[in-house]
């Protein structure tokens, strides 16, 4: 179900992958950013997205990784903005079937049924929509999670929308990360905020601003082990052991970034 966070400011938490959904409202026309991992799963989305405001859609896709987009099919929406390095091919259906269907009971038939639905407006850099006396603010604020993180900045109501940059209740996923660039995004995301702002992850609960200088600190931690580690040519396993994350995700983000120091990181 839709919770209201604030005035016509709505998240929609998915069991399934624990994934939101933001729904922001304004006079004229209302924002979806970021439509879930299936059809059937955006379905129940915008049955309540249509008990709230009647109002044209635009959609936001804060990533390409599949849980934030393959919904994007069930909105009758003009506009669908994203990075102008969203990659359609990056996560194909048949991938997101074999690394994750046996997320939920009847979840691999959902995603077999996808009619991949790709961003329609690129964002270069930064954007800002008019909904209609509120204005949200896409923004790219560097590499991170991926090389293409939108973040959306709802100052009235003093929310930001963070997609995968930030997440609750599991470690960070570093599969497309560049894990030495991540914590100048996040400081860049906090120079922006200031008071009291409500966060919403890519995945979990909503945040504030002490959990995004929390995570900040772990990936600046975790960005100088690989640096320093790199520079005395220590393997990535010894390294995983003292990360502030756990083993298996800490291998993949410092394997990035080996390769990234070395130059095999376009």
């Amino acid at each position: 179900m839709l919770e209201e966070i604030a005035e016509r400011l709505y998240v929609w938490r998915e069991p399934v992958l624990d994934v939101n959904a933001t729904v922001v409202v304004g006079d004229t026309a209302a924002l979806v950013i970021d439509t879930l991992s299936s059809p059937a799963q955006a379905t129940r989305l915008a049955s309540a997205v249509r008990e709230t405001t009647t109002a044209p859609l635009q959609l936001v896709n804060t990533h390409f990784h599949f849980d934030h987009w393959y919904g994007n099919e069930v909105f009758a929406a003009d506009h669908i903005w994203a990075h102008r390095r969203w990659d359609i091919t990056a996560q194909p259906v048949a991938a997101a079937i074999s690394d994750y269907g046996h997320a939920g009971a009847g979840f691999a038939d959902e995603l077999a049924g996808v009619e991949p639905i790709p961003p329609t407006d690129a964002v270069p850099t930064e954007r800002t929509l008019d909904l209609g006396g509120r204005e949200v603010t896409l923004a790219y604020l560097g590499r991170g999670h991926t090389d293409h993180d939108l973040v959306a900045l709802i100052p009235d109501a003093h929310v930001a929308v963070c997609g995968d940059l930030l997440e609750q209740g599991a470690p960070p996923s570093f599969g497309d990360a560049w894990p030495l660039e991540w914590p100048a995004t996040l400081a860049a995301l906090g120079s922006r905020l200031s008071g009291s702002w409500q966060l919403i992850p890519g995945h979990g609960a909503v945040v504030d601003l002490s959990f995004l200088h929390r995570q900040h600190s772990e990936l600046a931690a975790l960005e100088w082990l690989c640096r320093e580690g790199y520079g005395d040519d220590r393997s990535p396993a010894e390294l995983a052991a003292r990360s502030p994350f756990n083993a298996d995700h800490s291998l993949v983000a410092i394997r990035r970034a080996y390769a990234a120091l070395d130059g095999r990181l376009p």
